[in-house]
């Protein structure tokens, strides 16, 4: 899974997964569980406002008296909801800067107007998450179980309080990804015919069929998913991603690094940062991650033929999996791919 942006061990073995740049998206099959349980997509009670549930990723169903109002979620999924026109109530994870302006991974959301329990990883405040009177908690999954911003020194305390909902973020095509954030969507009262909504699936899937296009025009580009950090730079296997997976299914060839023990990422020092050649490389652009700009200091970083070609596009590692979200990341995706020059 990809490093939370923490200095920590954990972002070792977590963010680096990394290298999703804002290009992101699609359709196949990003679940786990039974997404049977209510009605065909996993819900019930949508639009309503009687007894409310959903069978998340887990194979569990989150149930409610009525339609929940109170929503607490990751800030990525918070931003895919809002999207939809769902609001929520409260956010964990990253959602502001250190200047006050808006995460990248909040979207459209306006961060002035939900309460932040937690910004940065490991951060999550028990106190002011009981105060929203939460009627569902709502955050992603790298792997089976584990909820993604949720700390494990006080996860016990968090899920007492309100029933949760995790939807995969890995291992499976991003159509899925996306088709599940508006299953949920749609659950909680969103109207997935209205124009927007239509609309932006539309512009999706042309996007989609413009980067199948751009591959089979311009082949051979080898890809690298890259992040870095003062000590390290790390490369992403893309299969294990929902958004790479589907690039890759769409006919982008990404290099395959040798990864840990988790199998997301292998983590390089700057003197091998050459291992693997790669024409273009797609740079994590969260916060707390180094960028091009910052890596002025490592000459092996301005060796590398991509580099000097100055074929480095940010990715947004963490995509916001709404199709108004990401059918600008594959049409930005297709354009880098048509324009791509083999240089490794």
């Amino acid at each position: 899974m990809p490093h939370p942006r923490a200095s920590l061990p954990t972002r070792r073995g977590l963010l680096a997964m990394g290298g999703a740049i804002g290009i992101g998206a699609a359709l196949a099959a990003c679940g786990g569980g039974d997404k049977k349980s209510g009605s065909a997509d996993g819900t019930a009670g949508a639009g309503t406002s009687g007894p409310w549930s959903f069978t998340d990723d887990r194979g569990r169903t989150a149930k409610t008296k009525s339609l929940p109002k109170n929503i607490v979620a990751y800030t990525g999924t918070a931003a895919a909801l809002f999207d939809y026109g769902i609001q929520v109530k409260g956010v964990f994870g990253p959602t502001k800067t250190k200047d006050g302006k808006p995460d990248v991974q909040a979207g459209g959301l306006d961060i002035g107007k939900v309460e932040i329990i937690g910004n940065v990883y490991g951060e999550f405040s028990v106190e002011k998450y009981a105060a929203l009177a939460p009627d569902v908690l709502i955050t992603d999954m790298w792997q089976k179980d584990v909820l993604w911003y949720v700390p494990d020194n006080s996860k016990d305390k968090i899920l007492e309080l309100a029933p949760s909902v995790a939807l995969w973020a890995a291992d499976e095509s991003m159509p899925a990804a996306l088709q599940r954030r508006a299953d949920l969507a749609k659950s909680l009262g969103a109207d997935l015919d209205a124009k927007k909504v239509t609309d932006a699936k539309a512009a999706f899937e042309k996007a989609s069929a413009r980067l199948r296009a751009a591959t089979k025009a311009n082949p051979g580009i080898k890809v690298l998913l890259g992040s870095a950090s003062p000590d390290l730079f790390y490369v992403s296997e893309a299969k294990r991603s929902c958004d790479t997976r589907y690039f890759q299914e769409l006919g982008v060839r990404f290099v395959t690094p040798k990864v840990d023990s988790q199998g997301f990422f292998e983590s390089l020092s700057w003197e091998n940062v050459g291992k693997y050649p790669a024409d273009l490389i797609l740079m994590d652009n969260r916060t707390g991650t180094l960028q091009p700009a910052d890596l002025g200091s490592k000459p092996t970083w301005a060796q590398l033929p991509a580099v000097k070609a100055q074929q480095i596009v940010p990715r947004l590692t963490e995509p916001i999996y709404s199709y108004a979200r990401v059918a600008p990341i594959i049409d930005a995706l297709a354009r880098t791919i048509e324009n791509a020059k083999k240089v490794a």
